[in-house]
Formats: C-alpha cells, sequence, structure tokens
C-alpha cells in the first residue's frame, strides 16, 4: 500500500489572536491531518509564518490551499510542491547514557554534529538540527541506549535561492 505524498505549504497570516486556532480548524473539520506545524512571526511584527505538513493527493492540497486562502487573516498560502525548499527540523533527545556508553554516544552525536546540551548522571540531553532524515537517522541509533524522551519542532522551511514567501505575497 503506498502511503500519501506529504506536502509542505506556508500560510502568511495576520498575526493575531486566535488564527491557529481558525487554520488549524479548517483542517479538522475537512478531515486532514496536519502532520507538522511551526509557527513563528515574521520580519514584519503584524504578520506570522505558519508552516503546515499535510499527506495527501495533489487534488487534496488544491483543496487545502483554496479553502485556506478563503479564510480571515491570511494573507497568502504558498504551496512548495513546485518550488526547491531548505527544510530543517530541531530535535533534542534525552537518552540514558550509563558510564560504560557515553564515549559511544558522544561519538554519534559528533557525527551528526549534534550537540549534548545537559548532562545528569544518568543521561544526555543531544540537541540535533537538520533534514527530517537526519533527525530520524540520530533517534534509531541512539534507541539501543534508551530514549528517555523526544521532542521534535516539526518541519519548517523556505524556498532556495532568490524566492521568498514575502515575494511571492507582493506579487513578485
Amino acid at each position: 500500500m503506498r502511503r500519501p505524498m506529504q506536502h509542505t505549504i506556508t500560510v502568511l497570516v495576520e498575526n493575531r489572536p486566535g488564527v491557529l486556532a481558525r487554520v488549524s480548524g479548517l483542517f479538522a473539520r475537512r478531515g486532514y491531518n496536519i502532520e507538522s506545524l511551526a509557527v513563528s512571526i515574521t520580519d514584519d511584527p503584524t504578520m506570522s509564518r505558519m508552516t503546515i505538513v499535510v499527506s495527501g493527493d495533489d487534488s487534496t492540497l488544491e483543496q487545502i490551499r483554496r479553502q485556506t486562502t478563503k479564510l480571515i487573516d491570511v494573507i497568502k498560502v504558498i504551496d512548495y510542491s513546485e518550488i526547491p525548499i531548505l527544510e530543517r527540523e530541531l530535535a533534542m533527545i534525552k537518552v540514558s547514557a550509563e558510564p560504560g556508553q557515553r564515549a559511544e554516544i558522544m561519538q554519534i552525536a559528533d557525527v551528526f554534529q549534534a550537540k549534548i546540551i545537559d548532562i545528569s548522571e544518568t543521561t544526555f540531553t543531544i540537541e540535533v538540527t537538520g533534514g527530517i532524515d537526519k533527525v530520524d537517522a540520530i533517534e534509531t541509533l541512539l534507541m539501543p541506549f534508551g530514549i528517555k524522551e523526544v521532542v521534535r519542532t516539526g518541519k519548517i522551511a523556505m524556498a532556495r535561492g532568490e524566492h521568498t514567501a514575502m515575494a511571492q505575497f507582493n506579487g513578485k
């Protein structure tokens, strides 16, 4: 069975209370599952940027785009399907780290250019940033040591090169 394709979209919205609830509520009412959601203010304090990852075919994505565009406070919806993008995720992974295992865990962190950001008597907390495959890979390698907790931001994305969300918003 084939898994539906993942789509990454950016939604530029007015930076007002309740906007996130309206956008996520639209997805819930229509039965679309948000697989990843990252929201932050932009360089313009009146706007926020939502990076949303959803699964579905192209017609589902088009329906999501049209319905989201109709919402009040939505300025622009950008589909990254046809645009080369840079994408990253941040994760913090707390792993059991007994004295005999610490060197090996540190070596894994080093290979992935991750940072050990906290050490206790029995654990390391590792921060890793990169593509989703990179975060998945380090998490898989750390599993045998005993992962205590994982926190992931979800994907953030922007167009490569000179393409920008604001340029698309301004019609350039």
